[in-house]
C-alpha cells in the first residue's frame, strides 16, 4: 500500500510540475502591447494602426506584433536578407508564423530590417504586405545562427 501512495505521489507532482511548467513557457511572461502609433524601422518611425503585440523582458525572442501600416512608407527601407518569423503562443493568434514564412518565401510580403542587433545577436525584423498588413519579430542573427 504505501508503493501505491508513493507511486501515487510522485504522478501527481509531475503532472502538476509539468502544468506549471507549461504555465510559465505559454503564459506567464508575455505582457501584450496595445496603441502603438509608430515602430521605428532602420532609424525612420513608420506610422502604425491597430497594433496588437506581445514581448517580454524574459528573452529577446518574444517579441511579436500585428497592425496596418501604409506599406509606401518602407520604400528605399533596408530588405531584410534572410527572413525567419518564430511562432508564437498558440493563444497570439492574429501572428500566423508559418503562412507569413510562405508569403514571404513566395513574395506576397517583402521583409526589411527593422533594427540590426536590437538586442544582443537579435535583430528586429518588419514584414509588410501590399494591402498594408504588418507584422514584426526578432530573430537570432548571424552571431548565433552558427
Amino acid at each position: 500500500m504505501t508503493g501505491r501512495w508513493l507511486g501515487g505521489g510522485l504522478v501527481l507532482f509531475a503532472v502538476l510540475f509539468g502544468a506549471a511548467l507549461y504555465y510559465f513557457q505559454v503564459y506567464a511572461y508575455y505582457e501584450r502591447v496595445s496603441g502603438l502609433s509608430a515602430i521605428t524601422v532602420a532609424g525612420q518611425e513608420v506610422a502604425v494602426s491597430e497594433y496588437d503585440g506581445i514581448d517580454a523582458d524574459t528573452s529577446g525572442l518574444k517579441l511579436r506584433g500585428c497592425f496596418r501600416t501604409d506599406p509606401q512608407a518602407f520604400d528605399g527601407l533596408p530588405v531584410a536578407a534572410a527572413p525567419t518569423p518564430l511562432t508564437p503562443p498558440r493563444w497570439f493568434d492574429c501572428f500566423d508564423a508559418a503562412a507569413l514564412q510562405d508569403d514571404l518565401d513566395a513574395g506576397r510580403a517583402t521583409a526589411y530590417m527593422a533594427a540590426e542587433n536590437d538586442k544582443d545577436g537579435i535583430d528586429r525584423l518588419v514584414a509588410v504586405y501590399p494591402d498594408g498588413r504588418g507584422f514584426q519579430w526578432r530573430q537570432l542573427n548571424e552571431k548565433y545562427t552558427d
